[in-house]
């Protein structure tokens, strides 16, 4: 670890906000209008600040793979931390499908044809269709370094920037619009009200990728200052480049016409009060549509390794196979399987009311991250008291267990609230939906592990031991040939 060379201060920052920086909830606060304000900060207070804070300190104490895995694993046990690997893969099922939607709408308004994107029936099939494509690309190409900053840049920084000119144009030309989402201001408008409560969740969700930035911890200069320093500073600018396009789109919208899953809404509205182009939405719309599928590309592999991990410990059932992978670290049973599962959830947008799957699958995803993150607080506390000898290069208060205390309350109460607001929001069906993806997704793990057998881990033993054998021997036969070509090319 000491050889490997240190992330600077702007680097970590630039890191964080690959992880966590993007558009797609942009709607979801537009649609709080003045209340975005405050939900941005119970998030960042009671969500994203002690969650990253916790995961600094987890993940400078357990360096190494398996992040959260690993850390509940140390501080309670394998059952859970087997739980919290599985569930980490499992958000995908309702995640992926959430965060594909805006596809349709993207490639309808990148054609000219507005309606055909939000027609439920082609967002239901641009979902699955598209995803089984991404897939299958995984199988054969390394789709995440190919893709590099290319999703980064067409599905956040240029889409904000399309966004802040457009806008602010538009606030210059017509002010504040009455009986948009936004309105005049008045300070109660900033009290979260019964209408706004079933976003909580949605804009949580803008920061559920900040738990891995622990991992980063042992490689940072000057831990201890510069991750509470770096953190901040990704904090705000994320804040920023989610509250301002929101704010400029919540005056152009109105509560019966917002569309959740169209980030490209916002800029045909734009244009026709402007009077400008509208071609600039099919540019922009064309850049979000190869943002998100670059991004979904990357989202393809990475929850599935920690499966691979977990499988080649012996907790899977031999049968499925998920620790057979590639020369690229993919495993095509779990892709295979998480891409028929997300196809099953897909199927929900049959139903017309696109901004009501929307926001379940939003708000499903969420509740798994919740049981995640609750696991994740616990371990926390109980390394605390059970290994307090271990090194932690950033540590919560100097001394004593009070701040680490502080910060574990602060985000248990976030996550209270966010499930609650979830729950209590919906309607009682989508409430029930939540609640029963919930506790069988959270429950299937517990049972394999009761009913795991010592066969699935010499199944897996066996066939690692075999494939590092053949990457040997085909790594000996490649060094072979090459000798004999610099040979034949030196005479």
């Amino acid at each position: 670890m000491s050889n490997r060379v240190k992330i600077t201060l702007g680097t970590f920052v630039g890191i964080a906000m690959a992880l966590i920086a993007s558009v797609r909830s942009v709607p979801q606060l537009a649609a709080t209008g003045w209340q975005m304000i405050v939900y941005m900060i119970i998030a960042v207070l009671f969500f994203a600040l002690p969650l990253a804070l916790l995961a600094g300190e987890l993940g400078g104490m357990l360096p190494g793979a398996g992040g959260p895995q690993r850390w509940v694993r140390t501080g309670l046990s394998d059952r859970w931390g087997f739980v919290v690997a599985w569930l980490l893969w499992a958000q995908m099922f309702p995640g992926m499908v959430m965060i594909a939607a805006p596809l349709g709408p993207l490639f309808g308004n990148t054609i000219g044809d507005i309606q055909l994107g939000n027609n439920h029936w082609f967002i239901m099939g641009s979902i699955i269709v598209i995803y089984w494509l991404v897939t299958l690309l995984n199988l054969k190409f390394d789709m995440a370094k190919i893709g590099g900053d290319i999703g980064v840049w067409l599905g956040v920084y240029i889409p904000i920037a399309f966004m802040l000119v457009l806008g602010l144009a538009t606030m210059i030309k017509a002010g504040i619009r009455p009986g948009m989402l936004l309105g005049a201001f008045h300070w109660k408008l900033l009290l979260p009200q019964a209408g706004t409560l079933q976003y909580v969740a949605s804009i949580a969700f803008i920061f559920c990728g900040i738990s891995t930035l622990g991992v980063y911890i042992p490689r940072i200069e000057n831990s201890t200052r510069n991750f509470a320093r770096g953190l901040i500073i990704a904090l705000v600018i994320v804040v920023l480049m989610n509250e301002i396009p929101a704010f400029l789109m919540s005056n152009v919208v109105t509560a019966s016409n917002i569309q959740l899953t169209n980030i490209s809404q916002p800029v045909i509205l734009f244009c026709r009060i402007l009077g400008w182009p509208l071609w600039l939405n099919n540019i922009f719309s064309c850049m979000g549509f190869i943002g998100v599928l670059v991004a979904l590309s990357g989202w393809v592999t990475g929850p599935s390794q920690a499966m691979i991990q977990v499988a080649s410990e012996g907790l899977v059932p031999d049968k499925w196979r998920f620790y057979q992978h590639n020369e690229l670290g993919v495993s095509k049973p779990i892709l295979i399987t998480q891409a028929t599962l997300i196809s099953l959830f897909a199927l929900l947008y049959a139903l017309p009311n696109v901004n009501n799957i929307f926001m379940l699958m939003t708000n499903t995803t969420t509740m798994f991250y919740v049981v995640v993150y609750t696991l994740i607080a616990i371990a926390f506390i109980k390394l605390r008291y059970d290994h307090k000898d271990l090194k932690r290069p950033f540590r919560l208060g100097k001394k004593g267990n009070a701040v680490g205390w502080m910060w574990t309350c602060f985000l248990c109460a976030g996550l209270l609230f966010v499930a609650v607001t979830a729950v209590a929001t919906g309607s009682t069906l989508s409430a029930t939906i939540m609640i029963v993806f919930t506790i069988i997704f959270a429950g299937i793990p517990l049972v394999i592990y009761h009913f795991r057998k010592d066969s699935w881990l010499a199944a897996a033993k066996a066939w690692n031991q075999d494939y590092d054998a053949r990457h040997r021997l085909d790594y000996g036969e490649g060094a072979l040939k090459q000798d004999a070509l610099e040979s034949t090319a030196s005479k």
